[in-house]
Parts: structure tokens; sequence; C-alpha cells
């Protein structure tokens, strides 16, 4: 009796102590798994204070004209992340936009989720919205932005292939939801520092919310630069949260 009483103990010791290894290395490959994974920039390690208001247009018209008559009104410089299809039916709002000084970023042509499609997809889309958009107004973009925010190791190194910089965001408006300028507007006041990218789209409360926003940022000093010229374009690493950092 002493015997098993001292066997059972032992056991459930040695077992404990394999799960907790299992643990252990279950974490550990999740987090060398997580810093190995290619991340595109969500935001910018910066001292300055500047920030990239970007826009996703692949919907309508409504409010592009009120939207970047705000942005001139701040002397703020965005970045509008297009598809192709958009620019078939806004060749003229894709020439104010660009007239206007702003920045034309690349989000596909058809707006298909990269992970899911082939390599030789993933390239057409972009090639063939940069066409258009030689067409329009004459010149390519070098940005580009995941349809659906939704990419994958292949689907960010394909692109990057290409010349181009992957661009996601870390303050996300929200605003196709329409639930009012000032929900939106404390949404993005909420998260955005130095170096932060800002979404949003030409959604119903958006003149009013962006305004609102570029308002109060630039009380507090901001600048509104495109993403070009917000990010580094040599000599930087991207970490685990997606921050490109310069490199030392």
């Amino acid at each position: 009796m002493r015997k098993k009483n001292f066997i059972i103990p032992f056991v459930v010791l040695i077992l404990a102590s394999l799960l907790i290894i299992g643990i252990s290395s279950t974490s550990t490959m999740q987090a060398i798994s997580q810093k190995n994974k290619k991340l595109p920039i969500y935001c910018v390690d910066t001292k300055e204070k500047k920030v990239a208001i970007t826009f996703d247009t692949t919907w309508g018209e409504k409010n592009i004209i009120e939207i970047l008559d705000v942005l001139d009104k701040y002397n703020a410089k965005a970045t509008f992340f297009v598809v192709g299809l958009w620019i078939d039916d806004f060749p003229d709002f894709i020439k104010e936009i660009d007239k206007r000084g702003h920045e034309i970023g690349n989000h596909s042509n058809k707006h298909p989720n990269m992970t899911t499609i082939t390599k030789d997809r993933i390239i057409k889309e972009m090639d063939i919205t940069d066409a258009k958009l030689i067409d329009t107004i004459g010149k390519t973009s070098t940005v580009f932005r995941f349809p659906e925010g939704a990419f994958n190791d292949d689907a960010i190194q394909i692109v990057e292939d290409t010349g181009r910089k992957c661009i996601q965001w870390d303050v996300d408006s929200i605003d196709w939801k329409a639930q009012g300028e000032k929900v939106e507007y404390e949404r993005v006041m909420k998260k955005v520092k130095d170096g932060s990218i800002i979404l949003f789209h030409n959604a119903k409360y958006t003149p009013k919310s962006l305004e609102l926003v570029l308002k109060e940022l630039k009380s507090q000093g901001y600048e509104f630069v495109t993403v070009s010229d917000l990010i580094y374009n040599e000599n930087y690493s991207i970490d685990g949260e997606g921050t490109q950092r310069k490199n030392k």
C-alpha cells in the first residue's frame, strides 16, 4: 500500500511536468512564429507629430468632393487606395484627387481576397489597376493595401517583389457603419498617435468626422502627410506589431 501511495503522486508529478513543458514549448513556438511572420506596415515609429490619413474607395462617388474640400481646409494630404473598377466608373474623381495633390494607392482591380488566389492573379490585379492609373493620371502606385485587410506571408512577398509597400492601418474610424460623426471621431482619437495610419472610407458621416479629427489633431500640432511621406523607404524593419522602425 505504501509503495502504491508513493507511485501515484510520482506519476502525477511526471505528467504535470510534461504538460507544462508541452504548453511552454507551444507558447514558445507560437511566439517564434509570430516574430517571423511577415507583416504589412500598420504604423511608423517616429518622434515627429505626423499621421497619414487614408481612404479605401471601393464603392460609389458619394462625399468624395466634400472629403477633398475638408482636406484642403486643413492643408492635409492623404492617400486614397482605389480599386480598378472604381477608376473605370469615376475617372474624373481620380483626376481630381490627383490634381489636389493626394497620393493614389493600389487596392487591386476587383477587390478579391488575396489569400485565396494565385500569384499570377495577385500580380494581374495590381498591374491592371496601375495600367488604369497610367491611362487616367499618367502615374502608377508605389503603395498597396490588401482588399478586406486579408493577407498572408506569400501575398506580402508577392506584393513586395513588385516594388510596392504593403500598407494596413493602426487606427480605424469604422465609418462604414455610419454610427455618427462623434462616434467615429472618438474612435479615432482614442488610438491615434505619432506615426499612425488612419483608415476612412467615403461613407455617410466621413466628411464631418474627418473635419473633427483634423481640427483637433491640428490644434495638437500634427501634420497630415501621405503614406509615402510618412513611411521609411529604406534601412527599416517591421516588428511583430506591424510598426515600421528605422534601423540604427
